[in-house]
């Protein structure tokens, strides 16, 4: 059970495996692009490809999707990136449903655990397996891994390491089911307050506060990279940052103010120094080195 790209790699490695994959369940075909053509999910494509079924139904408790997924006498459901299940679904299999996160949890339950750990400015993630029950993201922890995260690293760049990783996890997790050898463990907190969450991204977290420090905003940046992008105001123009470079120095502009040499770096000002614009997309304008973009633009 997935949709977008990141539930691919899991599936696929699932395959590659020898698992036998009784059917595949999916988000519905959507409109995309500017002619609004129904495109089919990642995770659909390729289980058309390699001649899996595909079920896509709108609503996870229509009876009749209940019993055709009852008819495939699935031992296991696996779930990546998918949407919030039902009970009645989840505890169908005799072995339950396993799901794949990418964070160690508890820490970073949530919709954008790897948007909101790099924007957090943490140099340590990873890719937990965990048994689904009522509350979202609090089952009993199969196996986990831990992922480190490199000081310039993007979440795109984080996305597409995890989900290979995540994915060898999943083919662990259910061989550790058929030997044995899995051990559940509840989730620990011993702190409440110490518990991080991952909250779907909306756009007040995308736009940049040039009054913050720029750790901040250079971990907003590529935390927020490429999609949905952090964004500010250029001269009455929005303007995403996908890659930036922070330099802390006493300045003399006032925060939020863009100085440029017209050649090369474009910078702003923030509260205790500078982040240089690397790669940038202005409103109207294709996605663009910086360099690239001052050749061409004429205020």
């Amino acid at each position: 059970m997935g949709t977008p790209d990141f539930a691919v790699a899991s599936l696929r490695a699932l395959v590659e495996s020898g698992f036998h994959i009784a059917a595949v369940v999916t988000a519905q075909d959507k409109p995309a692009g500017r002619g609004l053509n129904l495109t089919e999910s990642a995770v659909k494509q390729f289980a058309v490809n390699k001649n899996i079924p595909v079920l896509q139904p709108e609503k996870l408790k229509n009876p009749e999707f209940l019993e055709q997924l009852k008819s495939y006498r699935a031992d296991i459901q696996v779930v990546v990136a998918f949407r919030m299940l039902p009970e009645v679904v989840w505890a169908m299999p005799d072995l339950g449903t396993i799901n794949l996160h990418g964070s160690l949890l508890p820490q970073y339950r949530g919709a954008a655990p790897i948007n909101r750990a790099i924007m957090n400015g943490e140099t340590m993630t990873g890719v937990t397996t965990f048994k689904l029950q009522q509350e979202i993201d609090t089952g009993n922890i199969l196996l986990f891994e831990e992922i480190s995260i490199g000081p310039n690293e993007t979440a795109g760049e984080l996305h597409d390491r995890m989900k290979e990783i995540g994915a060898a996890l999943v083919v662990r997790t259910i061989r550790g089911f058929l030997d044995g050898t899995l051990q559940e463990k509840p989730q620990n907190i011993p702190d409440r307050s110490t518990l991080k969450t991952a909250p779907k991204i909306f756009t007040a977290d995308c736009e940049i506060s040039w009054l913050n420090t720029v750790s901040k905003i250079h971990n907003q940046i590529r935390g927020l990279s490429p999609f949905p992008g952090a964004f500010t105001s250029f001269r009455d123009k929005t303007l995403k940052i996908f890659r930036a470079r922070p330099e802390e120095k006493d300045q003399r502009l006032k925060t939020g103010e863009m100085e440029t040499d017209g050649r090369n770096w474009l910078r702003f000002s923030a509260l205790d120094g500078y982040i240089y614009v690397e790669e940038m997309q202005l409103e109207g304008k294709k996605r663009m080195k910086t360099a690239d973009f001052l050749r061409g633009y004429r205020a």
